[in-house]
């Protein structure tokens, strides 16, 4: 008995000496966890981003997730025998002092089946330049993670059929299109680690903005405080550094076009949520922009009993008739149990322009939807200037929480607003702003909350209450 006792102890020791030695045993099994590196590794989305300010943990994500996919590891995804991918740096340079780095930090040497190098050694790849290394998969194949660079040019990415993709840092376009074509027969992964300092580009409209409304798009802002290992001291050192433009890059990992945005309030952290049954109560009004030959935007508004917003459907479609339209906004009334007149009809704020008519019809807008039984109203304030100033109002945070939230749902109010930016002439720039038209028709036209609680029971204003606790969290 004292034999196997010793035996054991010989056995957690060697296990425990080994986990010291090994970096991914350690990545965020401790008693700190990075939270955000952990939602990227769980997301289940194909293509997935994140934004993230130096020394923030974003680069470390990038490097596990080659890891995970090319071991058979993954603790969150299916698992696969034999990967292919590719890690995709800026230069060799880079390659070799970041993302290669990383990799070789966080890839044990047992699980190294070959080193293929271009330039340096094999016995000291770290002070090279690595083409690719093999690696041993724990479901009895071979792995391979190749290394790119993008100065290398769009031709050296073609050919190769991979289940991933990782971008250190911002790739050009042609790069990009070029990787995305190399994972569509394997319906493979692209995951990119960047800190965006360019300002406005393909990946700003493409991942931020999500103009496509891809699915399988995800992002996450990744900022230092989000890092568990980096201490306030060390925080306040980098803050006493770098003035206020550079922070919001390299603290935060925001997109470098804060005096750009109309509404740079807006944090999709703060003011999207998802999506919850919504208390009768609540539902206040529809307002709808005709778009005409543009897209025809409506959301359904409801109002809390602390005078907090929420946008809660979308409908958002063009190259349609109001046939068309009427009957859709009918259905999703229909759908969540919006409230009617006593007649069944819809009540709806619209654009005031929709009252014109045109060549094409002897009837304006508003009148072919009161006849198809949504009465508009159209008596809205549309003064661009003060309906602005309005809905940052509500943007902005008194006492910590703003005044309106959407659901995250709306998908293209979301895009509009990231989206909206000034132009020549102190006037925002005319595209893409149907949702927040018709955002702004509401806010203008909507008095102050005037819902009298004060007949509710203990109960009824205990479950408001805890609704919006919940849609806080």
């Amino acid at each position: 008995m004292k034999d196997i006792i010793q035996r054991i102890a010989l056995i957690e020791a060697e296990q425990a000496k080994r986990r010291q030695s090994d970096a991914l045993a350690r990545y965020n099994t401790g008693r700190k966890k990075h939270k955000k590196q952990i939602a990227f590794h769980r997301s289940k989305k194909r293509n997935r981003w994140v934004f993230g300010g130096n020394r923030s943990g974003k680069t470390e994500c990038g490097a596990v997730e080659c890891i995970y996919m090319a071991r058979g590891i993954h603790p969150y995804r299916k698992n696969k025998k034999e990967v292919n991918g590719w890690v995709v740096s800026l230069s060799q340079q880079v390659q070799r002092d970041v993302a290669q780095k990383k990799i070789l930090h966080y890839l044990r040497p047992d699980w190294i089946e070959e080193i293929v190098m271009l330039s340096g050694r094999k016995d000291s790849p770290q002070t090279g330049v690595i083409d690719l290394i093999r690696i041993k998969n724990v479901l009895g194949g071979i792995s391979t993670i190749g290394f790119k660079s993008c100065d290398q040019g769009r031709e050296k990415f073609q050919g190769s059929s991979l289940d991933f993709v990782w971008f250190d840092e911002e790739p050009p376009k042609d790069v990009y299109e070029e990787c995305r074509m190399r994972v569509i027969d394997r319906r493979g992964d692209l995951f990119g680690t960047m800190t965006p300092l360019k300002g406005i580009t393909f990946i700003y409209d493409e991942i931020y903005l999500n103009k496509g409304n891809n699915p399988e798009v995800w992002y996450e802002f990744m900022q230092w405080s989000d890092n568990p290992y980096l201490s306030k001291r060390e925080i306040r050192l980098l803050e006493s550094s770098l003035d206020e433009d550079v922070l919001q890059s390299r603290r935060f990992g925001k997109f470098a076009v804060g005096e750009g945005l109309v509404y740079p309030e807006f944090d999709p952290s703060i003011h999207v949520i998802e999506p919850f049954p919504v208390p009768p109560e609540w539902q206040d009004n529809i307002s709808i922009d005709p778009g005409f030959n543009n897209p025809l935007s409506a959301h359904w508004y409801a109002v809390d009993f602390d005078d907090n917003v929420y946008v809660t459907y979308e409908y958002y479609q063009a190259n349609r008739d109001v046939d068309y339209h009427a009957q859709k906004i009918k259905e999703i009334c229909k759908k969540i149990g919006w409230h009617t007149d006593g007649r069944g009809r819809i009540q709806s704020l619209i654009d005031s322009a929709a009252n014109q008519r045109t060549l094409a019809s002897a009837k304006s807008v508003s009148e072919l939807f009161y006849e198809r039984g949504i009465l508009v109203n159209p008596n809205v304030n549309k003064d661009l200037f003060s309906g602005i100033q309005r809905v940052k109002s509500y943007l902005n945070q008194t006492n910590g929480l703003p005044n309106i939230y959407i659901f995250s749902s709306c998908v293209n109010l979301i895009r509009e607003i990231k989206g909206y930016f000034w132009g020549n002439g102190d006037v925002p720039k005319k595209r893409d702003d149907h949702a927040l038209d018709e955002m702004r028709y509401y806010l203008m036209s909507r008095p102050h909350n005037t819902k009298d609680i004060s007949s509710l029971s203990e109960i009824q204003r205990d479950k408001q209450k805890k609704i919006r606790q919940l849609k806080r969290r």
